[in-house]
């Protein structure tokens, strides 16, 4: 049996604003909704993101809520262009992301920039070169 994610959970402080970011924002379908948990369709080829309450999916895991920082993970969209990039960039700022690196070359040859959701999970949107 092979290792394959079928879900990304995102431990959130607020669920509703979390869905709202993702799902208006970001063009995003909501799969499952329910009072402090949904599952949306991140589209075709990709696993689905579940965002849960923050304290409700650290108990569900058996561990502290406390924690802060980076959380060593980050996402990781590997787009066609640098209009691409520029356009999901711009798409999640108007939705209310944070830029954390503005996207620009990269010594790969790429083109990248980095930008947080609301609940600060990273978001990298590059080209594959």
């Amino acid at each position: 049996m092979s290792l394959q994610v079928s879900a990304i959970m995102l431990g959130v402080k607020d669920v509703d604003r979390a869905k709202k970011f993702y799902v208006e924002g970001m063009g995003c379908t909501v799969e499952q909704d329910y009072p402090g948990f949904a599952r949306c369709s991140l589209g075709e080829g990709s696993s689905d993101l579940a965002i849960y309450e923050w304290e409700a999916a650290a108990a569900d895991a058996g561990v502290s809520p406390e924690g802060s920082g980076f959380r060593g993970t980050s996402f990781h969209c590997i787009l066609d262009s640098r209009e691409a990039v520029d356009e999901v960039m711009s798409k999640a700022v108007a939705a209310g992301a944070t830029v954390v690196k503005e996207a620009v070359a990269a010594e790969w040859g790429g083109y990248d920039g980095y930008f947080s959701d609301p609940d600060g999970y990273l978001w990298k949107v590059a080209t594959a070169s």
